[in-house]
Formats: structure tokens, C-alpha cells, sequence
């Protein structure tokens, strides 16, 4: 039977994100089906996000902030999240969430016990949540 403190915590949540989309899990569930959020591409050309002048007004493009948003608006509530990337330095979409998560949405960056980068195109989204289990199993020993 669980704890009460296990009946109200939240769920563990991996994000796995690129340039293109963000795939977000609930790792506790076997099976478990992601919501996939993608940016918002009003000309319909399935740009990615990064671009060339994309900072160059501070304040980023408006697909970018919205795609954040839904993001961070998916994540509240979890106890904990964990976060997949595959690139590095600039190109580092993962690199990117967590800053604006910490920027603009710092509850839910506080919630963020791990990033790793990883090769998601060529893992298995059952590669991945075991990935995932088996860190927040380490992870939640301590």
C-alpha cells in the first residue's frame, strides 16, 4: 500500500527533446504514450527551431516562446523531470529548454533532476523510459 507522501506526489517526467519536437512521458507508466508538442509553424515549411537571427531582438521568436510554454504548461504538477538531448553548445535544444524553463518558469525548472544527452533518433522510445526508470531509480536511492 503507498505512503501518503507517494499517493500525492507528483509523476517522474522525461523530456526528450530536438529542434523539431519535444516528446514528454510519464516514466512511471509502462507503455506509456507521449504527449508531442512541436513548434508552431504558421507558413507550414516544418522549420525547426533554431535559426539564424532567431536572439537577435533578445527576446527569441514567438514558435520558440509559444513551444516553451506548452512545454513548461505540460511539465507543472510532476515532482520530478528529467531531460533528454542529443546535440551540444548552440545547437543544444535541451541546453535551450532548461534556460528558458529557468528563466521564465523557475517552479518548473527546480523540478529538473537530470539532463543527458543521448542519440534519440536512434533509441527505442522503450530504450529511452528504461533509460529514464533506471536513473530515477538510481537517482531516488540517494
Amino acid at each position: 500500500m503507498a505512503t501518503t507522501n507517494e499517493q500525492n506526489a507528483g509523476p517522474h517526467m522525461l523530456v526528450v527533446i530536438d529542434h523539431q519536437e519535444a516528446r514528454i512521458y510519464r516514466t512511471e507508466l509502462h507503455g506509456a504514450v507521449p504527449v508531442r508538442l512541436e513548434p508552431y509553424d504558421p507558413h507550414g515549411f516544418g522549420r525547426h527551431l533554431h535559426s539564424a537571427n532567431e536572439w537577435t531582438d533578445g527576446k527569441g521568436q514567438p514558435e520558440r516562446k509559444s513551444f516553451y510554454e506548452a512545454i513548461a504548461k505540460t511539465l507543472r504538477g510532476a515532482e520530478q523531470v528529467l531531460v533528454f538531448g542529443s546535440g551540444t553548445g548552440k545547437s543544444s535544444a535541451m541546453d535551450h529548454l532548461i534556460g528558458d524553463l529557468r528563466q521564465h518558469h523557475a517552479d518548473v525548472a527546480q523540478k529538473i533532476v537530470g539532463s543527458i544527452l543521448v542519440d534519440a533518433h536512434h533509441t527505442t522510445e522503450n530504450q529511452l523510459l528504461a533509460k529514464a526508470r533506471n536513473f530515477y531509480a538510481e537517482y531516488n536511492r540517494k
